[in-house]
């Protein structure tokens, strides 16, 4: 299914009226299914569906490697992802049972909102980035993001390996975007220990609990932080850093590991 739909509109500029195409996102319920089971399901833009769903397994702690999945497949025209693996049954339970429908656009749930009962262990990437680097790239970021410069209608992520190397996620849902710009590159097996992640939207405690499972040591928005966001961060010691805008950056916590 193509991610863009043209629809006719009538449109207004000035004192002048026409007929004109415009582009829109399309909106899906994509299903996901571990070992024939249906683990939930996201609302979410049709691009990157597998990379979604094992981004969003692996965000639960549902699946720990790339390792454990032996196949991958969409059907329906890409409304369902069916993903072979070994689990942890454990987490899929907890999800089931007290997973939080979280703040993002869309609907979804998390097992990971308690600062205290994220299972996660402390980041202790010694990686340092420069400020002038993590402006730069977040000065080029929307120019990267296909679906935004033809919709303005997405949320969009970027994982930032190397100058040559980057993952973008776009998405209707933020949290979404996390998860796929994360599935690819764990699908390609990058190092996210030396990796920092860049959102278009807030910094709330779903979307920090994601960079914190996969144990991303830097992650920068041009907006701001929840409370919770950073009491998360800060537990878990990653540098969590808002307002990147121009030549400004807020750095909430994990600040040793920006330089000047």
């Amino acid at each position: 299914m193509e991610a863009l739909w043209t629809t006719e509109i009538l449109k207004f500029k000035g004192d002048e009226s026409f007929i004109c195409d415009d582009t829109l996102v399309r909106e899906i319920k994509l299903e996901i299914f571990v070992n024939e089971k249906s683990v939930g399901a996201l609302m979410a833009t049709p691009i990157d569906e597998q990379a979604l769903a094992v981004g969003y397994l692996m965000s639960e702690n549902i699946i720990a490697s790339v390792k454990d999945i032996q196949s991958i497949e969409s059907q329906n025209d890409g409304m369902s992802v069916h993903i072979r693996a070994k689990i942890d049954e454990e987490n899929l339970a907890k999800l089931n049972a007290s997973g939080v429908v979280i703040s993002g656009c869309g609907r979804a749930h998390s097992a990971n909102i308690d600062p205290q009962s994220i299972e996660a262990t402390k980041i202790d990437s010694p990686i340092h980035f420069k400020k002038g680097q993590i402006l730069k790239q977040m000065s080029e970021f929307y120019t990267q993001c296909q679906l935004y410069e033809k919709t303005g209608c997405v949320h969009t992520a970027k994982l930032f390996v190397d100058e040559k190397t980057f993952f973008i996620g776009e998405d209707i849902a933020q949290h979404n975007t996390i998860d796929k710009a994360l599935g690819k590159a764990r699908l390609a097996c990058v190092d996210l220990s030396r990796c920092f992640l860049m959102l278009s939207g807030r910094l709330s405690s779903e979307m920090v609990a994601k960079a914190v499972m996969h144990k991303i040591p830097v992650i920068v928005s041009r907006t701001a932080p929840t409370c919770l966001g950073v009491m998360i961060a800060r537990k878990f010691n990653l540098t969590l850093c808002g307002f990147a805008r121009g030549d400004k950056i807020n750095i909430y916590s994990g600040e040793f590991r920006i330089e000047k």
